[in-house]
């Protein structure tokens, strides 16, 4: 079943729907990079590998994201229903907005639910926590291909 998903993803349809979800996600996490700490000050503070670092990882939790809602959506059209694991690419842009993003915002998040300066110290400029983050996106497409594989459509036995 994985290949006739692999099959629809190859149209034109997937292929724009890809790109425009690459765009989106490109957009938040480069958003969200900018909101922590920008990327001349990260390379003052921290130097320049950790900038190129966390660009290449915004390219890849984009792509693996697109990835992620395309082959859910593929599922969709295959087996009639949504993949659980494409939320997973939701919960890291949450994660990452709650954790590595504008910390002024998360502060006052947290504190309003009594959590008090929870974020003051985020170590190499969120890196960690971006590193969580895909490793959530990666998660959610293992188990979008697992249900694509093994997942089962309820079918009605009554005559």
């Amino acid at each position: 079943m994985i290949v006739e998903a692999l099959n629809l993803l190859k149209s034109k349809k997937m292929i724009l729907h890809g790109l425009a979800f690459f765009g989106f996600f490109m957009f938040i996490y480069t958003l969200i990079d900018g909101f922590n700490l920008s990327y001349t000050a990260m390379a003052g503070m921290y130097g320049s590998t950790l900038v190129v670092i966390n660009i290449v990882l915004n390219i890849l939790m984009a792509s693996l994201s697109a990835f992620l809602l395309n082959l859910s959506t593929a599922m969709a059209a295959l087996k009639g229903k949504e993949s659980k694991g494409s939320n997973l690419s939701f919960f890291s842009v949450l994660f990452g907005i709650l954790t590595y993003g504008c910390t002024p915002c998360v502060i006052g998040f947290f504190a309003s639910i009594g959590i008090a300066f929870s974020v003051i110290a985020l170590p190499l400029a969120g890196l960690p926590y971006k590193l969580i983050s895909l490793l959530l996106i990666v998660i959610g497409i293992l188990w979008t291909v697992r249900e694509i594989n093994v997942g089962q459509c309820k079918v009605n036995y009554s005559k």
